[in-house]
């Protein structure tokens, strides 16, 4: 990976100094829960040496390294900005910024009653096959899975075409809503087998005050805020972000369709530069 040993400028002092560049993982930086191609990094390490770049996904640190790095090289440094669980847990240049956690948000209390009908709910649930990992904690958010997170590559396609024709997700997110109407909580739907449970406000827009927050650290004023994702519509886990008013909105079908856009950014940026 080229792009790991590069030396980029300051986020200061990048040729577009005012622009960040972010992007959803899954289905936009590389396939469902697999590793992203040598080329798409290359071609992130180009744009890097012209504007701030970064990443915002729902799962954890430990994913996004699996999918976007090498156990040698830390994704860390292969962006200026990782943003973890929406930001709630967030890297600049390295080093981890102050974060937040979802326990002591909503409760110990109120946590174990939402966990055991998310449970029952997915113990009667009539779906060819479950796995395991029904419910994954993570510090800003829960993870629901109806099939569960350990099930394989093909068994997640199976899934996301039975959920598609069946709305198994979406009216699980219903029932919840219905269930739980004084939480607070968003319901984001999200990859193929999955959906987000967090504080309302706790979306992708989250980190956004990370970005606004680099003024004070280096004086870089990002007025202009590109994000790419693939879940860019009303109950989609890119949506809030992407129909932000601070930000620059890219829908994408996959990670080819985000590389053939992101070379057209680049040549604009050519251009800026």
């Amino acid at each position: 990976m080229a792009a790991a040993v590069s030396v980029y400028p300051p986020l200061e002092s990048r040729p577009v100094k005012n622009t960040v560049v972010l992007f959803d993982v899954d289905d936009t930086l590389t396939k469902p829960r697999q590793l992203v191609k040598p080329e798409m990094l290359q071609l992130l390490s180009e744009l890097r040496h012209k504007v701030a770049i970064g990443f915002v996904g729902g799962s954890n640190l430990v994913k996004q390294q699996e999918q976007l790095a090498t156990p040698d090289i830390n994704v860390t440094s292969l962006f200026d900005f990782c943003f973890a669980e929406n930001g709630l847990t967030a890297y600049r240049l390295g080093e981890e910024l102050p974060s937040q956690s979802f326990i002591s948000w909503l409760g110990q209390e109120k946590y174990n009653k939402l966990v055991r009908w998310i449970l029952h709910y997915i113990a009667d649930l009539d779906i060819p096959i479950k796995r395991g990992t029904f419910v994954e904690f993570r510090n800003g958010m829960i993870n629901v899975s109806p099939i569960g997170r350990n099930a394989s590559v093909e068994e997640r396609n199976d899934y996301q075409a039975y959920d598609i024709e069946h709305d198994i997700r979406p009216t699980m997110v219903a029932k919840l809503k219905e269930a739980f109407p004084d939480l607070g909580l968003t319901y984001s739907i999200g990859g193929q087998i999955s959906f987000d449970v967090f504080p309302t406000g706790w979306d992708k827009t989250y980190c956004l005050k990370h970005v606004a927050e680099e003024k004070g650290r280096s004086g870089a004023v990002y007025d202009k805020i590109h994000f790419f994702g693939d879940k860019a519509y009303p109950g989609g886990n890119d949506w809030e972000i992407y129909s932000d008013d601070r930000t620059i909105g890219h829908k994408v079908k996959n990670p080819e369709d985000t590389y053939a856009q992101l070379q057209e950014l680049l040549k604009s940026f050519q251009h800026e530069a």
